[in-house]
């Protein structure tokens, strides 16, 4: 708080006060007082406002400009009120007591919504849940049905794409890192896509994928049948492949998924891992994209501390590459 915007403020306070001291002044003429008399209780009681305006200008200063710095220095400003002491004047009491009471009523609204978000997401994953059975007894039902499977087949996809973006979203107490085969994992990728890889005669490689990793074996394998399902959705007409190989370093472990389809083009190529961004590709392909898979696989795996990159040439290849860390304290 600046001294000029306090003393103007105060104007009012300055006119009634020099209209006091003029209104003294004439009263001690009237009362024939020594004009040395006059001057000393003029000067005193002049000295006395100013002593008085600036240790109210300082006390205030204090509190506000602490206000100010806090609430600058706040991500979340509802929490100004237990960043400050409460002052001990009355407008800064009453203006402490209005923050307090806000921020109790804000509490309130985050608890409710927290709350109903919870809700949601537990409702989310048991529709989710249930939904999967009458797609397991279809999928039972149309083993000869080449076609339909590959229909079942998106649909259980884009389901799994709203749990984990659920998940995603709250994941607090939804991952479990330890230690696991990536072996094991790439072998259930397999099997989820077996059907359209032999329908639409893709080959589909592994090499190397024998190795120890610390991530969430349910979260990884998402996020690698996710890169394999858009392989498999932008493939090319004849001789496509996915080719998955692992790679040991001192420090960490490579998975890089590998496949000679479509590619994508260099404009796109910085915004794939963007939310709900399909690209040309997305646009122009028959089963259209909700650009929401990469997404999900960059945010899970920010989640899981493993980073994914992404290289393409357009009718060419594409390569994607997830890097797990060799780290201890995901051991512990």
């Amino acid at each position: 708080m600046k001294l000029s915007i306090y003393l103007k403020d105060k104007l009012y306070a300055f006119i009634i006060f020099i209209t006091y001291i003029i209104i003294l002044i004439l009263f001690l003429i009237a009362l024939k007082i020594t004009s040395s008399i006059i001057i000393f209780i003029i000067a005193f009681t002049i000295v006395i406002f100013f002593i008085i305006l600036f240790y109210d200008y300082f006390r205030k200063r204090k509190f506000y400009n602490e206000l100010v710095s806090k609430l600058n220095s706040l991500d979340r400003k509802y929490l100004l009120i237990e960043m400050i002491l409460e002052p001990n004047f009355l407008e800064g009491k009453i203006l402490y007591d209005i923050l307090d009471e806000v921020n109790k009523n804000e509490h309130d609204l985050i608890s409710k919504l927290k709350k109903r978000q919870n809700d949601f997401k537990e409702y989310i994953e048991l529709w989710i849940h249930e939904v999967k059975l009458p797609l397991a007894s279809l999928t039972l039902m149309n083993r000869k049905d080449k076609s339909t499977l590959r229909e079942l087949k998106r649909i259980e996809d884009d389901v799994e794409q709203i749990l984990y973006y659920v998940r995603c979203e709250n994941a607090n107490n939804d991952y479990l890192i330890k230690e696991w085969n990536l072996d094991n994992i790439v072998k259930n990728v397999a099997l989820r896509n077996k059907d359209n890889l032999l329908a639409l005669n893709i080959d589909f490689k592994v090499d190397n994928c024998n190795l120890k990793v610390l991530t969430d074996s349910k979260w990884l394998e998402f996020i690698i049948n996710q890169i394999v399902s858009n392989s498999i959705k932008y493939k090319k007409e004849k001789d496509s492949f996915i080719e998955i190989t692992g790679k040991d370093y001192k420090d960490y472990i490579t998975i890089t998924i590998y496949d000679n389809g479509m590619g994508i083009s260099k404009s796109d190529l910085p915004r794939v891992f963007n939310k709900t961004f399909t690209g040309n590709n997305g646009r122009s392909n028959s089963s259209k994209s909700t650009g929401m898979g990469l997404y999900l696989c960059r945010e899970l795996c920010n989640k899981l501390g493993h980073k994914i990159e992404i290289d393409s040439r357009i009718d060419k290849y594409t390569k994607v590459t997830i890097t797990i860390y060799k780290k201890d304290f995901y051991a512990i």
